[in-house]
């Protein structure tokens, strides 16, 4: 029995692409990670970018491993290219379903998190301009209480220049009462139901690429068995 080479030049090509996306995926991580422009604060409470690199390589891998089993008709390459796309699909639905029902607990976890920071005083200066960056663009004062976060010295990034806001006095000025907090908690929401769009296209990808790759391992067996 002849492998079908439709289904075989079809997984190549799935898998160059799926290697690419790798590739793309930690380029772009790894430039965040050491990017000045990023936000201590954001990256204290949304760890994404760690995790975009751990899948970016493994990406990366898998792809290589597919492509090779392919062009090669290797089965060893393509059985360990299906387990890895079966181990990542199931990992994706656990996030997904945790990530789908917990979204208290991460309001809980973000929280916890910026409160372990308290008091703002007693941060390192460059942890402390990141936080004032953020009240500035986010037009909050503190991380949890507000200005009370600050001590008896708010910096003048809390100064109420939006009256639309609701401010409060401070040392005989207008400054922001809502804390930081309330939009670190909107960015992570947002940015987790992209994180949740993302991985339901890949889940999609990785149920045609285990299907491919498994008929193709089967035919290679039939075609091997039948040779010999």
């Amino acid at each position: 029995m002849a492998v079908n080479k439709c289904i075989k030049y079809s997984l190549f090509l799935f898998n160059l692409l799926f290697w690419i996306s790798g590739c793309i995926i930690l380029g772009v991580s790894i430039y965040l990670k050491v990017s000045k422009n990023g936000n201590v604060i954001l990256d204290q409470a949304v760890p994404f970018v760690d995790l975009l690199i751990a899948v970016g390589v493994i990406i990366m891998v898998l792809g290589f491993l597919g492509c090779c089993g392919a062009i090669k008709e290797n089965r060893c390459m393509l059985i360990l290219f299906f387990i890895g796309l079966l181990l990542i699909f199931i990992l994706l639905l656990i996030a997904g379903i945790l990530g789908a029902v917990g979204e208290k607990k991460s309001q809980v976890w973000v929280k916890e998190s910026l409160a372990k920071m308290l008091p703002l005083r007693d941060q390192k200066p460059e942890v402390q301009t990141d936080i004032q960056k953020l009240e500035v663009e986010a037009k909050c004062c503190g991380l949890i209480n507000g200005p009370s976060d600050w001590g008896s010295t708010v910096p003048s990034s809390c100064n109420c220049v939006d009256t639309a806001q609701v401010c409060q006095s401070a040392g005989g000025r207008q400054v922001y009462t809502t804390p930081c907090v309330t939009f670190v908690i909107s960015f992570v929401e947002k940015h987790a139901i992209i994180a949740l769009g993302i991985a339901f296209g890949i889940a999609v990808l990785m149920l045609f690429g285990m299907a491919f790759a498994m008929t193709l391992y089967c035919q290679i067996g039939k075609r091997d068995a039948n040779t010999t």
